[in-house]
């Protein structure tokens, strides 16, 4: 049975950074998209809706606008990496590696 080279391991080393890098832009694109959608109509509900007004201060509006766009940003990074993951995954093994029987 054949042993893992240097060579594979960088490989596989290098996929794994470029698949986090990848994900990490794309949280940060979500966390983006995501904090303008959730500041509007929080912003907006602030200045038209009584209620709003009385019980919601500018810390209660910054920890519901950052608590969207970090949820936003883990749940697509942690989607990103699974999905690269699946692609990446036993199938694609090289043969020797694939061959988990014992002898």
């Amino acid at each position: 049975m054949p042993t893992v080279t240097r060579a594979y391991l960088d490989q596989r080393l290098a996929v794994a950074n470029r698949c986090s890098k990848e994900a990490a832009m794309a949280g940060a694109k979500a966390a983006a998209v995501a904090t303008v959608a959730a500041a509007v109509p929080t912003l907006a509900s602030v200045r038209m809706l009584p209620w709003a007004r009385a019980h919601l201060n500018p810390t209660g509006q910054a920890l519901i606008i950052s608590t969207v766009a970090g949820m936003a940003y883990f749940i697509v990074a942690d989607k990103t990496i699974l999905s690269m993951a699946r692609k990446h995954s036993f199938q694609n093994a090289p043969d020797h590696l694939k061959n988990t029987s014992f002898h």
